[in-house]
């Protein structure tokens, strides 16, 4: 046999591997990293949507939080795994469009690093403060921080984090002097100013409606665009102080080099998923929105997020922790 024949055959059969690959995937469990702590926004939502994924899939789906260097550590690991389609990504915007613009360097790019398999839903977010705050809307807050410059807080899950960039862009576009005080993570915030500590934050709200419910926070605005059906009484933001518009998103992600039968298999399921009248009113009942799906949508969402958060952490002068 000579060289070029054996070439031909050698092909041959690694295009038939990679066919047969695609055609039993997946045959063993997979593994999806979130790189954020357990109950943040993007855990809540993830959590019953991979359920119903491996049901469909007929593989567990297992998930595991990776928290660290607020979303680095994670997101790097997903970045340099294997492109079999058995490690994906659990990620929100913020490690998508915000750390990226955040950091001089991180050890993955955010386009070309992963294959974007779909946004999952968008996040509502609110802004709440603690009862004993004398204000009752976003108005309100702007007017407080006005007549006290510089001793109103606000509280986030850390530097660049959606919590703080969320109400960082609400600072620059009112002029509201707040002061910036960062957590290790979005859950002590959200105890500090339940406790008091720390008068207002914005949370998504599928982690802080248990707390507004039992009246451990009041709602002094909805920063989506529309007023959410879980709490139909609360104003939007933008009803006080209009163009003022906030959410975040949830995202799945796979290694770049992950092949396009993969990620098409991996959407056929996360839309399958979604059409679950069940999971669907679960999501709902906590905050999350429906969204297009697929690769292309959230190449799109990560290139213009990038673009104007790019603005915001520059204008606000936003270093890492």
């Amino acid at each position: 046999m000579n060289i070029k024949k054996h070439l031909l055959l050698v092909m041959g059969l690694i295009w038939i591997t990679s066919v047969q690959a695609q055609n039993t995937y997946p045959n063993r469990p997979i593994q999806m990293i979130m790189p954020l702590q357990a109950g943040s926004g993007v855990d809540i939502l993830m959590r019953p949507i991979a359920q119903k994924m491996s049901e469909n899939l007929g593989q567990v789906i297992t998930i595991e939080n990776l928290p660290g260097g607020a979303g680095l550590i994670g997101a790097t690991k997903v970045a340099q795994a294997n492109a079999e389609g058995y490690v994906l990504g659990a990620f929100n915007d913020s490690i998508l469009t915000m750390l990226p613009n955040l950091h001089k360097k991180i050890d993955y790019d955010p386009i070309q690093s992963f294959a974007p398999v779909s946004e999952v839903a968008a996040i509502t977010f609110v802004m709440v403060a603690n009862p004993s705050f004398p204000g009752n809307t976003a108005a309100d807050l702007i007017r407080i921080a006005k007549e006290n410059p510089g001793k109103i807080d606000y509280a986030s899950g850390g530097n660049g984090s959606p919590q703080h960039i969320g109400m960082e862009i609400f600072r620059q576009y009112t002029g509201a002097p707040l002061v910036h005080i960062p957590y290790r993570g979005a859950a002590a915030a959200v105890t500090d100013v339940m406790a008091g500590q720390v008068p207002v934050m914005i949370s998504a709200l599928s982690v802080v409606l248990p707390h507004i419910r039992a009246g451990k926070l009041k709602v002094l605005g909805i920063t989506s665009k529309t007023r959410s059906p879980l709490l139909p009484n609360a104003p939007t933001v933008s009803e006080s102080v209009k163009g003022y518009e906030f959410s975040t998103w949830g995202a799945i992600v796979a290694p770049k080099g992950v092949t396009p039968a993969v990620v098409s298999k991996l959407n056929d399921s996360l839309a399958l998923a979604l059409k679950d009248q069940k999971l669907r009113d679960q999501l709902i009942q906590q905050g999350f929105e429906f969204v297009p799906l697929g690769p292309d949508h959230l190449k799109e969402m990560i290139a213009q997020g990038l673009v104007k958060m790019k603005k915001v952490i520059k204008d606000g002068g936003i270093q890492p922790d």
